[in-house]
């Protein structure tokens, strides 16, 4: 099967062309015929569709964080450490299963208190990622074998004057949970960009994690392999700005980048 070709407007290029004085001084020059525009061609178009996702990916999994309030809406007066240790006693919306972490970093997690230099939760971080004019927290927690965990939370509609069902008031929902070998995690707009290291020599994979307002999470909206940026050879130092507060210190520097490794 061909694909199908719409007829370029190369005859109202060259209209134009002469009514300016092509090649005159100052006046506008043609660049040529204009490509043809093709429309995509489907292939096997007899295949019936697929009945299921081949595998869950977590996406748009949410889940209400049990015990946490949210003063005024504003995830900035939460304890990062006090919402992982009740995340562990959520329950997701649905059973993807991505949620969950290793036994020995629940362990980690639980000794934050008595062990804070073991306490697996990284600095957090804050971004409005839903575009409502108000921040959303970020966090990383620290797993085996150099992976990372990151979620996202956002204080419930309820406290934000969008809802007046007093039983949903000040709560926390999760929106976001994810893990992998990150080399780091961005921030692209509202984006959530996670690169993760590929089997590929030289090449990296990059997630784009972004709000879907109609399923009321964060969405893994484009997954790509591209070129791993090279490094530059005068230089060892590592150009990722480290958050300058504790776990439970609040808000770090304004950088938009946390380095998982």
């Amino acid at each position: 099967m061909r694909p199908v070709r719409v007829p370029a407007v190369a005859s109202a290029v060259a209209a134009l062309a002469l009514v300016s004085g092509c090649g005159a001084a100052g006046g506008l020059e043609s660049a040529g015929e204009a490509p043809s525009a093709v429309e995509p061609a489907r292939l096997w178009p007899d295949l019936p569709p697929a009945s299921a996702a081949p595998y869950d990916y977590g996406e748009g999994e949410t889940a209400r964080i049990p015990g946490i309030t949210v003063p005024g809406g504003d995830v900035h007066r939460l304890d990062p450490v006090a919402v992982v240790q009740a995340g562990l006693k959520a329950k997701t919306d649905r059973d993807s299963g991505l949620d969950e972490l290793p036994d020995a970093t629940v362990r980690q997690i639980r000794a934050c208190r008595t062990a804070p230099d073991d306490c697996p939760v990284l600095a957090p971080y804050y971004f409005d990622l839903t575009g409502d004019g108000r921040d959303e927290l970020v966090l990383g927690i620290r797993m085996p074998g150099r992976q990372l965990a990151v979620r996202a939370y956002r204080a419930d509609e309820g406290d934000r004057g969008d809802r007046s069902d007093q039983a949903d008031r000040g709560g926390l929902t999760r929106i976001m949970s994810t893990s992998d070998a990150v080399i780091s995690v961005e921030l692209a707009g509202r984006d959530l960009i996670l690169r993760a290291p590929s089997a590929i020599s030289g090449y990296e994979y990059r997630t784009a994690w972004s709000w879907d307002d109609r399923q009321q999470a964060m969405l893994a909206t484009r997954d790509e392999i591209l070129r791993a940026p090279e490094r530059r050879k005068d230089t060892g130092r590592d150009r990722t700005p480290s958050p300058s507060a504790s776990a439970t210190d609040g808000r770090p520097s304004e950088s938009p980048s946390a380095d998982g490794r």
